[in-house]
């Protein structure tokens, strides 16, 4: 391995180990290349993760190695980096890291960390999201495409909630929409306010989007994963390089790029350049949070109207009142079945 590389990034001083060491095998990207890639995106990157408690997926040994998510700071963090206690859903708490600066970034991809994932929270107040994060994930059967047609049917959806969204790529099949809010609203009713969207886009088109929890009910549609905006649930963050054989990046679009854009466009070789020529997409996203009032109403009618209350929490989750069963469909007809 080549000796250690000291970075500059701002005012700081990162130090780089085993810069060499291949991360992307098919593609010959080496830790050192990811480094370079944050620092290319850095004010975009720093946008997306400002003040926001953020879980790492490290990759120490690269994508064809073994990796783990560290929720909990690193011992040896640096005392530049700041911290914020977060609550877990079963009442535990952890201090994560928020990134302040750029350099934070670069720090944490030394430690092998490919993928941030950023809470909807800032740490001033790490109990009131200031995202609504909308998650469109094709199914098996379904593909990116099938994705881009869910989110021309939720733009105008959201735009008549008076919200606008922001999209981007997940670095995958989907595609995350993102909703700046005022962070007046707790994890539950942002939540709420989701499945309402959600709801609504499977009415509009019930063969092509769904927000059914179980996948035996989901087929070949979109799904519209509500549970995102649980607490402590996080997606993939703006410029995060993705685990991907080929280096893909979660990149951030404007609404008239959706139907030509494709995820394999955007990864660490091809997201620097465009970088360079256009910038941050969404630098303005923050300039106007939205209020989420109008999808409350929506999600009363919901429950009033038509008796659709809440769905079901992830497995992990403590259970919560008013929730419906956690049990697979298939599996609670065959006990009943049993008990007759």
């Amino acid at each position: 391995m080549a000796e250690a590389r000291q970075l500059t990034v701002g005012e700081r001083t990162v130090r780089l180990s085993n810069p060499d060491k291949v991360y992307f095998p098919e593609r010959g990207f080496t830790k050192l290349d990811v480094a370079s890639y944050y620092l290319s995106v850095a004010d975009g990157v720093l946008r997306a993760l400002r003040d926001r408690p953020t879980t790492l997926e490290r990759y120490p040994d690269g994508v064809t190695g073994e990796s783990f998510f560290q929720k909990r700071a690193p011992r040896n963090l640096p005392e530049w980096i700041p911290t914020a206690r977060i609550a877990f859903p079963s009442g535990r708490y952890a201090d994560e890291i928020c990134p302040t600066e750029p350099a934070a970034v670069v720090w944490a991809a030394n430690l092998g960390c490919l993928t941030f994932h950023p809470w909807p929270v800032r740490r001033a107040d790490t109990d009131r999201p200031d995202e609504l994060r909308i998650d469109l994930d094709p199914q098996p059967g379904t593909d990116y495409a099938d994705a881009v047609a869910a989110a021309r049917e939720l733009r105008p959806l959201l735009e008549r909630l008076g919200l606008r969204g922001w999209p981007k790529t997940s670095g995958g099949r989907g595609l995350h929409v993102y909703v700046p809010i005022v962070p007046e609203w707790t994890f539950t009713q942002v939540r709420r306010c989701a499945i309402a969207i959600g709801r609504e886009l499977s009415a509009r088109q019930p063969d092509r989007i769904t927000t059914a929890w179980w996948k035996e009910e989901r087929g070949e549609r979109v799904f519209v994963d509500y549970n995102q905006t649980a607490r402590d649930r996080t997606i993939a963050g703006a410029y995060s390089v993705r685990p991907h054989p080929r280096a893909q990046v979660s990149a951030p679009l404007r609404w008239e790029e959706l139907d030509d854009a494709r995820p394999e466009d955007f990864d660490l070789a091809t997201m620097p350049r465009r970088y360079a020529e256009e910038g941050d997409v969404h630098a303005g996203m923050d300039d106007e949070p939205c209020r989420l009032d109008a999808v409350l109403e929506l999600a009363d009618r919901h429950e009033r109207d038509q008796g659709l209350g809440d769905l079901p929490y992830p497995p992990d989750h403590p259970k919560v009142a008013g929730e419906p069963k956690r049990v697979q469909p298939s599996r609670d007809r065959d006990r009943d079945r049993d008990r007759d």
